[in-house]
């Protein structure tokens, strides 16, 4: 109830005036809380007019509206009350930039009542740097209450007031600005730790909100051969709503956001001739595009129950987010591209290596005489060297191992040339070192840069016992007898790499019992995490366990190479082919 006994205020004398400046000032310029700067204007105010309704409303210079930001002595909802700068005395105050002062406010036709009670009313203008910022008013139950002093004194005040507003205002805006800047740090952080895209669309939905107080948020994609913009992700108060729309580039607002390639308001959608699928339950709409190198790649629209809920900071605040979130988004669709595309390389992958598997002869072929076995070990999943077993007639029988340079596919396919000319070959029955330059001639002829390989080539003649043989780059075979071991000097030019090479044929007579091992370097090179090398390791190991049979023998060998490596994945492709003489 409004107090009805009236009050009058005694004049001050110029040193109280003084004293009042100075209090005002400090009192003022020791708070930059706004809601706490409010307390203490009205608190001076009423020190000096002793008002029952008090009120400072602030200017929205866009809509050039009034609202209360701080009252005593109102009705709740006041704050609710928006005033056009036309209307009400505080309007008046503003437009012309003066302040008024109503005796009766039954006789004044601009009068909003805000109290039946009320019959005076003054009203002064904050004017900042020649900027009408708000107003503040008063009302009294009495006529004739407010006098010209009060007008003179609020009105000396008024500058005083207005700064220290406009200086809290400007305090809270940055330091809501710091705020934004550090969440849309946090957010591009998180944004750019996300590459599944159904995922980090719903992230982005999650982390706007915390920017944007939105009721309804929608990701559109462009689809560029349709010339749409596709919804893949829609949510209504936080909840995912199953409807997925489409819309062509030259419609409704979310088009109007696209082809332009600017954010777009709308403060209200029944108003727009624009919108399409207008829900009644939202009002106002925000739609910016999402621009990668230069593309619209779509367009995020957020929509809001309440009419000019949207601002031209909720623009700012977006248009900064928004190539992040389209470089997110890009990032997560190559991401998914590039998964599709591994998915699809690993099964044909292991189709190449099924297929190459069974281009290789099996590894424990029978030959008289000879107890044989070979393994091959890739260091990717395709790998460069090969061995072979062929036959020269019913008594001669070829073992021939290969290295092709460099790893993966290409060394496959270049060692699968290699093989299948070699096989072409063989109807010639050639010696081992007219093999090789045979061999070396049709392989330059089919040159590919960068390739070439190693091969090592025998021929066992089982009714003599001997093993002819011939080397073209490959690592000296090694010889295990009783208990002694060495290499077999056998050298020569690997082939695909110059014209006109010849190679010398080595003879071995093979006793019971010996071992002989050829192996491509990808054994010897193998390191441990001390980055060693397993080198002489190999030559020890064979001739520790010559005594066992050709398989065991390899099995050793390799378990002991995994041994060495602890983990660490081979560098390069490793095979072994094991003789022993029956």
């Amino acid at each position: 109830m409004v107090e009805t006994v009236k009050t009058t205020s005694k004049p001050l004398e110029l040193t109280e005036l003084l004293s009042l400046l100075l209090e005002v000032s400090e009192r003022l310029n020791t708070t930059l809380d706004l809601d706490e700067l409010m307390t203490r204007i009205a608190e001076m105010v009423k020190s000096v007019i002793d008002y029952e309704i008090f009120a400072i409303l602030l200017l929205n210079e866009k809509t050039q509206e009034l609202s209360v930001r701080f009252s005593v002595g109102h009705p709740q909802g006041t704050r609710d009350l928006r005033i056009k700068v036309t209307e009400g005395i505080v309007g008046r105050a503003v437009e012309t930039r003066r302040s008024v002062l109503v005796n009766d406010v039954s006789k004044d036709p601009a009068y909003i009542q805000s109290l039946p009670a009320v019959r005076s009313e003054l009203a002064v203008p904050l004017i900042f740097k020649n900027r009408v910022i708000g107003v503040i008013d008063l009302e009294a139950p009495w006529p004739d209450f407010f006098t010209e002093q009060h007008q003179n004194l609020l009105e000396l005040l008024g500058g005083r007031i207005a700064a220290a507003i406009e200086n809290a205002r400007l305090y809270r805006r940055s330091q809501r600005q710091a705020r934004t800047l550090q969440l849309l740090n946090e957010i591009s952080r998180e944004l750019s730790s996300v590459l599944v895209l159904n995922e980090l669309l719903r992230k982005i939905a999650a982390l706007t909100k915390r920017l944007i107080n939105y009721d309804r948020f929608s990701i559109l994609l462009a689809d560029e051969a349709s010339r749409t913009f596709n919804a893949v992700i829609s949510m209504k108060q936080d909840q995912s709503t199953p409807e997925k729309f489409t819309v062509n580039y030259e419609q409704g607002i979310v088009g109007a956001a696209g082809t332009s390639r600017r954010p777009v308001i709308v403060p209200n959608v029944a108003e727009d001739s624009r919108a399409v699928f207008v829900d009644p339950e939202m009002k106002s709409e925000l739609a910016v595009p999402l621009i990668y190198r230069d593309r619209v790649i779509g367009v995020v629209d957020m929509v809001s129950a309440r009419q000019d809920y949207f601002t031209e900071e909720h623009v700012r605040i977006f248009s900064t987010l928004a190539p992040q979130i389209a470089i997110a988004i890009e990032n997560a669709r190559l991401y998914e591209r590039v998964v599709r595309s591994e998915a699809r390389m690993e099964r044909d992958l292991e189709r190449a290596r099924e297929i190459q598997a069974h281009l290789m002869p099996p590894p424990n072929p029978e030959i008289p005489g000879l107890q044989v076995a070979a393994r091959f070990r890739p260091a990717r999943e395709l790998g460069g060297d090969l061995y072979d077993f062929l036959n020269y007639g019913k008594d001669r029988h070829v073992l021939a191992i290969g290295d092709v340079s460099g790893k993966g596919a290409p060394a496959a396919l270049y060692g699968a040339l290699a093989i299948g000319t070699l096989r072409s070959l063989v109807p010639q029955r050639l010696s081992p070192p007219a093999m090789l330059k045979k061999l070396n001639t049709l392989l330059l002829e089919h040159k590919i840069e960068g390739h070439f390989i190693t091969l090592t080539y025998c021929i066992w003649e089982p009714k003599v016992r001997t093993l002819r043989l011939a080397n073209a780059g490959m690592p000296l075979p090694i010889l295990v007898r009783g208990r002694r071991s060495h290499s077999i000097h056998a050298e020569g030019i690997p082939l695909g790499l110059l014209d006109h090479v010849e190679h010398e044929e080595t003879s071995l007579q093979m006793e019971r019992g010996d071992l002989l091992a050829m192996f491509s370097d990808g054994l010897l090179e193998a390191i441990n995490p001390r980055r060693e090398e397993f080198g002489d390791r190999l030559e020890n190991i064979l001739r520790e366990n010559a005594h066992r049979d050709a398989t065991e023998v390899i099995k050793k060998v390799f378990a002991e190479i995994v041994k060495f490596e602890q983990g660490r994945a081979p560098r390069d492709d490793q095979t072994l082919l094991v003789i022993k003489a029956r």
